[in-house]
């Protein structure tokens, strides 16, 4: 089950904007991640859920896409994210959130894959225009955005050959993902 919902849980970059996704389910993927491990329990990590389609509009621009797929400038319209999921450090609490962002991200998109949607993590944020959007202070430093729809693309996860990893898309628009071989990643075994 779990390594089903891994295998499934990729980068989804194109979606159908007429599949919409309520505030509702939304908070009910946030609260895995509010479930979720944090580091020295501090939980300073707080989402802001943007649904609106304006607001999901305005915030489009300021996201980078695919650094791999250099001639692609993201989804067309019509295939854009209808939602975002700010991921916040709130420094009121913690300066330093350790690794518990990437624990909270993978936690939600594993809810969101098995009721259905699909997301991706994007890192590649003009975060100053998306932190003046969202209304955010000087005390919640926006780390990521989320986004979320529903896949309309397939993305293929092979093995990665002659330690080729940049992912890249056929004729057909099929996302191949490479990843390294086991072999490649496990540095010892001790028996």
């Amino acid at each position: 089950m779990i390594k089903e919902l891994i295998t499934r849980n990729r980068s989804y970059r194109r979606f159908d904007e007429n599949v919409k996704i309520s505030t509702e389910q939304i908070l009910k993927w946030i609260d895995l991640a509010r479930l979720s491990a944090s580091g020295r329990n501090a939980q300073s990590l707080k989402y802001a859920v943007v649904t609106a389609e304006e607001k999901c509009e305005r915030i489009f621009p300021f996201l980078g896409w695919a650094g791999y797929l250099s001639n692609w400038k993201g989804p067309a319209q019509g295939e854009r994210p209808v939602a975002y999921i700010a991921v916040i450090n709130d420094r009121n609490i913690a300066e330093n959130h350790y690794c518990d962002d990437g624990i909270a991200m993978q936690s939600i998109l594993l809810g969101v894959v098995e009721d259905g949607f699909g997301g991706c993590m994007i890192g590649s944020v003009n975060k100053a225009k998306v932190a003046k959007i969202l209304e955010l202070d000087e005390k919640h430093e926006l780390l990521w955005v989320i986004a979320l729809g529903k896949p309309i693309e397939k993305v293929v996860v092979e093995e990665a050959e002659n330690g080729n990893i940049k992912y890249w898309r056929d004729d057909e628009q099929v996302h191949h993902v490479p990843k390294r071989p086991i072999d490649e990643i496990v540095l010892l075994t001790d028996n």
